[in-house]
């Protein structure tokens, strides 16, 4: 175990590689702070709203939660940010919310699981997500504050793989504890949390001194929630294309299980089974296109080209989701959908670490950046009852909507100058 100890420094301008050992930690941490959030949006939210309301209402009320829960990390990932940029502890700046988060998020957790009505799984959510967010702004900020960048879109790749392997340990885990509610909601936050600890006690922390501490002025605080789009064009444009490509991505998230009831005809008891299927597919794709994208990126040193390239591929992912008729045909789809997704988180996020407004305070900037991740799953669930209406309950046409958004996602990283 490394010394928990570290040197006072004030910016995150790492210069020496990485080694194996710490990205291995930092992958497996980061992975139990994506299995905390994919658990519930991929399946059991949507079981646990099913069970309570049943299936007319259950899509209007998921809406409901998924849309307060995005809300509210709306306000906790740059909130818990910029205090993790000011933490002066002598435990580190990053480790405090790591632990902390965790244990306030799964008592969120459990307030889902036990909940007997709509409310108090609206308010369990909340609670899950404020805290589940501490986590995630600051291992996003190990990033630019550990890893130099001349590695950064090997690891963001290798980081790329975590999301699609929660996914596949999530459903995994639903699949084999179906009708076991608690259990289904508890699982994956004990294994995470598992992991999350480890990498806390290992992580040789940056300390930030007492006396170089910044003072918080109301300035301060209202900057916590924004960054100027004039004076940082390509940290906005970067916010852009994430925002859309996300939507897409909401879209699908976030509906999928609906799909297949209403679309495919599958059966409820059928479906923890189709989605594990369905991950799986998904998931192969993305690990393979985050491993090779990212090192590709680093080695050639362009960025634009390939979240360009990776955006496109989501958005024909989409068009042939919008068409498919048969489940054969929508795991066809779902695995064109990774590989666009896998390419394009690879190196997006090393791009964005690249054109920070502020590498003082980075865990803040990229819990700004992290609107772009959230506020598409408030809008999503918010929009698509109307598409739907439009559409006369056709999931084709939410599937074009979410293919339109991907195909403007490809073009909103290219006017980003800092980079190529």
């Amino acid at each position: 175990m490394q010394d928990m100890s570290t040197a006072t420094v004030r910016a995150p301008t790492p210069q020496a590689h990485v080694g194996w050992g710490f990205v291995t930690l930092y992958t497996l941490s980061y992975l139990g702070t994506c299995l905390l959030f994919i658990a519930p949006l991929a399946v059991t939210l949507a079981l646990k709203v099913n069970d309570l309301v049943g299936p007319p209402a259950a899509p209007a009320s998921l809406a409901l939660v998924a849309g307060a829960g995005s809300a509210v990390s709306l306000v906790g990932n740059p909130m818990f940010g910029r205090l993790s940029d000011r933490t002066s502890s002598r435990w580190g700046m990053r480790r405090p919310w790591m632990v902390g988060g965790l244990l306030g998020g799964t008592a969120g957790i459990l307030g889902v699981a036990t909940a007997t009505n709509i409310a108090t799984v609206v308010l369990g959510w909340c609670l899950a997500q404020l805290f589940f967010n501490a986590v995630l702004a600051v291992h996003v900020a190990v990033l630019p504050d550990q890893v130099p960048t001349t590695q950064r879109g090997q690891v963001s790749g290798v980081l790329g793989v975590c999301l699609p392997v929660a996914s596949i340990g999530a459903t995994f885990v639903v699949k084999l504890f179906s009708g076991h509610q608690l259990a289904m909601f508890l699982l994956p936050c004990a294994v995470g949390g598992v992991f999350i600890v480890v990498f806390a006690l290992n992580l040789k922390d940056r300390r930030l001194a007492a006396e170089v501490k910044p003072a918080w002025t109301p300035r301060e605080v209202v900057t916590t929630f924004v960054v100027n789009p004039r004076r940082h064009p390509d940290f906005a444009w970067a916010f852009l294309s994430r925002f859309l490509l996300v939507m897409a991505y909401a879209f699908l998230t976030t509906y999928q299980v609906y799909f297949l009831l209403d679309r495919l005809h599958a059966a409820e008891a059928e479906i923890p089974d189709l989605v594990f299927l369905g991950t799986v597919a998904q998931s192969s794709a993305v690990v393979l296109a985050s491993l090779v994208g990212g090192r590709i990126s680093d080695r050639v040193g362009r960025r634009k080209v390939f979240v360009c390239a990776a955006a496109l591929v989501y958005a024909v992912a989409m068009v042939l989701l919008s068409i498919a008729t048969t489940f054969p045909m929508y795991l066809v789809a779902v695995a064109v959908s990774g590989l666009g997704f896998g390419l394009y988180f690879a190196v997006d996020l090393a791009l964005v670490t690249e054109v920070l407004p502020d590498p003082d305070n980075a865990a803040k900037d990229l819990g700004v950046f992290n609107y772009a991740g959230a506020v598409p799953f408030t809008l999503a669930p918010a929009l698509a009852p109307g598409i739907l209406s439009l559409g006369a309950g056709s999931y084709s046409v939410l599937f074009a909507v979410a293919a339109a958004c991907a195909a403007a996602g490809a073009f909103a990283v290219l006017p980003v100058k800092a980079l190529r």
